[in-house]
């Protein structure tokens, strides 16, 4: 599933980059995302081309 937003395509990314180890401060918010979806869900949300998608 294709994220629908730049800015939710870049809190995948930051999710995932947490879960992966490669982040260490990140609010509850991300935290939270990274717990409850696995690494190659996150890996489909932040990797989908952005020119389909529109900055909200």
């Amino acid at each position: 599933m294709p994220a629908r937003s730049e800015k939710q395509r870049r809190l995948m990314g930051a999710a995932l980059a947490y879960k992966r180890g490669e982040s260490h401060t990140v609010s509850e918010e991300i935290k939270k995302v990274a717990d409850s979806m696995s690494e190659k869900e996150l890996e489909e949300y932040a990797s989908k081309p952005t020119a389909e998608k529109k900055e909200k």
